[in-house]
Formats: structure tokens, sequence, C-alpha cells
């Protein structure tokens, strides 16, 4: 008995050095981990089995029997292990994802959160210094009051812009968007955008070029793709680079809308890649540091606003720039549960 738990002993642990070292090479793969784990535990009961018949001296039919028996016990048990345990190593993955999806969302909240009560805080504390400035009569002469009243202004509009923002979260979050589709004309909610974009432009010595041809007419919210569009120029055209062009062209395919923005901003890291549509994500490496005066609140709006309409947006590097990419079905949006599935894609943005 001694030597037949010796042999066993042995076994195992040379079964179980293999499944270390199969382990260790497919640490980055997790449903092979899991799948590995299971077969491994499977075939070192095969073994230690295996071994014991052996050192027991079995010969002709019992020692056939034995084997045969573990042969496909062993057979039975991957294969029902391999079903159940793939399920179970799916949710163990998707539990893993979920919980890594939480914590960057509940960073880009704390993110949100100081950079919201910054981007208030400073153009408050300066308006109100304005304002007593101008009611105790500090500043009197016509040129300096009306620069006064200018840059009152232009923080009041872009404090408005940053309320409207959050708003806009707020209604995809909370499920309160309702999309009243209609035929939109893409060709008039770009001119419209680009309309509202040509001050920005002209500051910046962008250059705004659209598409002469090939305006296709979609399917969707108006308010809600005019945002869109809107964002998408705005944000090409502060990113760019001075004297730089914004080109936005939109055509479909057999079974969808598409709409893209190219600017000539210098490309944007990988790393930032995959974080550029993420809630107050204002970018890191790439793009021009000194255009980073948003509240990283438009991409994260473009993002849920399309994905109720059902499509996705996506943005890649080109040449000298990169490419925003919007894709709609061509078929009418549904009416119900649009705004939940924008707020899917975002998580729990602001309440």
């Amino acid at each position: 008995m001694l030597l037949i738990g010796l042999f066993a002993m042995f076994t195992g642990a040379v079964v179980a050095g293999a499944g270390t070292v199969v382990l260790h090479r497919l640490r980055t793969r997790s449903l092979l981990v899991y799948s590995a784990m299971f077969a491994t535990t499977v075939l070192a009961m095969i073994a230690w089995v295996g071994v014991v018949a052996l050192t027991m001296m079995l010969a002709g039919h019992r020692r056939h029997v034995v084997l045969t028996s573990v042969a496909l016990s062993a057979l039975i048990s991957l294969v029902v292990g391999g079903l159940t345990g793939r399920r179970l190593a799916v949710a163990a993955v998707q539990a893993r994802t979920d919980r890594e999806r939480e914590r960057r969302l509940e960073t880009g909240r704390r993110e949100l959160v100081a950079w919201v009560s910054h981007d208030l805080r400073t153009p408050l504390a300066g308006l109100r210094a304005m304002a007593e400035a101008l009611a105790d009569g500090v500043v009197s002469d016509p040129v300096t009051t009306a620069d006064y009243h200018r840059r009152i202004r232009v923080e009041s509009a872009r404090m408005s812009q940053l309320v409207d923002d959050l708003f806009e979260l707020s209604r995809i979050n909370a499920g309160a968007l309702r999309l009243t589709p209609t035929a939109v004309s893409l060709r008039d909610v770009v001119s419209d955008a680009i309309a509202g974009v040509a001050p920005l432009a002209a500051s910046r010595r962008i250059t705004v070029q659209a598409a002469e041809t090939g305006w296709p007419v979609v399917h969707g919210g108006e308010l809600e793709l005019a945002r869109v569009v809107r964002n998408l120029l705005t944000n090409s055209v502060r990113y760019s680079l001075a004297d730089g062009t914004v080109h936005i062209a939109a055509g479909h395919d057999r079974d969808s809308v598409w709409l893209a923005v190219s600017d000539t901003c210098g490309g944007i890291s990988e790393h930032d890649l995959n974080r550029i549509f993420d809630l107050a994500f204002r970018g890191e490496h790439g793009r021009t540091p000194s255009a980073r005066d948003g509240g990283g609140l438009g991409l994260a709006i473009v993002r849920g606003l399309i994905e109720a309409h059902g499509g996705h947006v996506d943005v890649r590097n080109i040449a000298g720039g990169c490419r925003f990419e919007v894709r709609l079905p061509t078929a009418p949006a549904r009416t119900t549960n649009q705004s939940e599935a924008g707020a899917r894609a975002m998580g729990t943005v602001v309440s």
C-alpha cells in the first residue's frame, strides 16, 4: 500500500507540474486557463488510477476492465465538464470584465467631478470679479467695460454648453432619451454644423471641407444627429493643428449609412485610441495638448447617441491625423429602449 501511495503521489506531481507549465503559457487567455485547470484534474485522476492498476500487477481482462472504465469515465467527465465549465468560465471572465469596466467608469466619474468643478469654479470666480468691478465702478472706461462684457458673455456661453452636455448625459443615462426617427438629410445637418463651427475654425485657421456629393438620407432623431455631427466637427477643429483641414463626407453601403470626419490632428497614440470615447477623457499624449479645454464629454455623448440609434462609432489614425466614422442602420431605428442602449454603452454617468 505504501508503494502504491508513492506511485500515485509521484504521478500526480508529474501531471500537476505539466499542468502548471500549460497554465503559465495560457495565463493571458482566460477561457483556456479554466479549461486547462479542469483537464489537469481529470488527467491526474486518470494517471493515478492507471499507475495504481499497473503497480497492482493486474493482468489480462482485469486490467482492460479497469483501464477501459477509467478512460470512459474520463471522457464523460471531460465532455460534461467542458460544457458546464465553459459556461462557468465565461461567467467568471464576464464578471472580471464587468469589474474592470466598473473601476474604469468610477475613475471616469471621479475625473468628471474634478474637471467639471474646475471648469465651473474658475469662470465663476472670474465672472464674479468682473461683475463686482463693473458694479463698484472700478472699471469705467468704455473700452475696458466692453471687454468685460464680452468676456462675461464668452464665459457664460461656455458654462451653458457644459451644463447642456451634462444634461444630455443625464438623459442618456437615466433612460429619458426618446428618439423620434424621421427622414433626416445629412447634407442639411452637416451644412448647419459647419456654419456653427465656422467661428472656431476661423480663429484657429482651420479649413472645413464637405464632400459635394454622396449625402444620403438617414432615419433617426434630427436633433440628436445634429448634435453628433456638431460634436465631431468641434472636436476635430479644436484638436487639429493650426492651418489644418477638417473634411467630412458620407455615403451608404448595403445595410448601413456612414459619416466620416477626418482631421489633421497629427494622430492619436495607440493607448488613447481605446479610450477616446470614454467619459471625461481629454487625451494624454496624442493630439494638441493646448487644445484640451473641453470637458471630455463631447465624444462620450456622440457614442451614447449613436448607439441609441442602433449604430456605432469608431476612430482610427490616418496620414497626418485621424478619422472618426459613424455607422447607422439603414432601417428605421426602434423608438423604444434606445436610450437604455446608449446608457449601457456608457455606464452610469451622472445622476
